[in-house]
């Protein structure tokens, strides 16, 4: 996943947003920023949904007007990226991607250099991102907001050199990425993924934090380009296309002071905002003491110290046609 440099696609690269492209869509009675009606389609087949709704995604995909020039259901998660990486080189205009929130981590890297848009079937257990677009989590809803949706540029976040969609984190959620039995999360899903943070929530310990130099006690921080963590809102000053990352952190030495937190922002009690202290910023450095692992998208891929920044408008999304931006 990692890139040597931030490769950042230009407008004029993207023949698919140009004004020339622009004024034939309205000129054939589209709108502007419709999406293309022809795609590729590439399934996580060991994602929590994806083996068994390939074949069916194909079929609503197709009902609905989308023409499917590819499609592959990958149950290896170690060629996602390459079979990913071939579809791109044949410059499709849209990619339809099937999986959970550690799906999108393996694969958001390879959109940056290329023009397609990045449609998504929701198939994981969070499902993180899709919430903090607005993409409905049902197979219908989601074929709905591509075959009807709009285009929509957005910002990824990055740890150091690693592209992200929604969120990082330290603390709690690394732990149980690192630990959780994938057949837990696939038979159970949100509820044993639940179980086994009860599980692990009893080995964990607090840590020092420090922002850019400020350092304070927390209990866990999360690196948001989206509102959403393990399914959750929590970061609700967080957007997509704000330019901007967010660094919030769980505040205190106690680990209990997570679940305050946590129960706070489930049930959006008014004084939630003071379990947390904040940091905005195009670019922001992260240390821990002791040094500490950071899970992206769900998947355990960096540690600590590192620098987190925002992309911005570096990607083009399948979005709901009444939603944000």
């Amino acid at each position: 996943m990692q890139l040597d440099s931030c490769t950042r696609p230009s407008a004029n690269l993207a023949p698919d947003a140009s004004p020339t492209a622009h004024a034939a869509r309205a000129a054939a009675g589209r709108r502007p920023d419709a999406l293309p009606r022809r795609a590729a389609l590439v399934v996580n087949a060991r994602s929590r949904k994806g083996r068994d709704l390939f074949a069916e995604a194909r079929t609503r995909l197709e009902a609905a007007g989308i023409e499917l020039i590819a499609a592959h259901a990958v149950r290896d998660p170690r060629q996602l990226q390459p079979v990913i990486r071939r579809v791109l080189a044949d410059d499709p205009p849209m990619v339809i991607v099937g999986g959970g929130d550690g799906t999108l981590s393996g694969v958001v890297d390879d959109f940056v250099a290329h023009h397609a848009v990045f449609a998504l079937l929701p198939l994981g257990t969070a499902n993180s991102f899709a919430r903090t677009l607005g993409i409905p989590l049902d197979l219908d809803g989601a074929v709905a907001v591509i075959a009807n949706g709009r285009r929509r540029r957005i910002d990824l976040g990055m740890i150091d050199g690693d592209y992200f969609a929604n969120a990082a984190a330290i603390g709690m959620s690394p732990l149980i990425a690192q630990t959780v039995p994938h057949g837990l999360k696939r038979w159970l899903g949100r509820i044993g993924y639940m179980a086994w943070a009860a599980l692990v929530f009893t080995r964990f310990r607090p840590f020092r934090l420090s922002v850019d130099g400020e350092t304070i006690d927390a209990v866990e921080v999360r690196i948001a380009n989206g509102r959403f963590h393990g399914g959750t809102e929590l970061i609700e000053d967080a957007a997509v296309d704000s330019g901007e990352i967010v660094v919030q952190a769980v505040i205190g030495d106690a680990s209990h002071r997570l679940l305050t937190s946590w129960a706070a922002s489930i049930l959006k009690l008014s004084w939630r905002r003071r379990t947390v202290r904040e940091f905005h910023g195009r670019a922001l450095r992260i240390e821990t003491d002791p040094p500490l692992p950071i899970s992206i998208d769900g998947e355990v891929l960096a540690r600590t110290p590192v620098m987190a920044r925002v992309a911005p408008a570096v990607i083009e999304v399948a979005a709901p046609a009444d939603g944000p931006g």
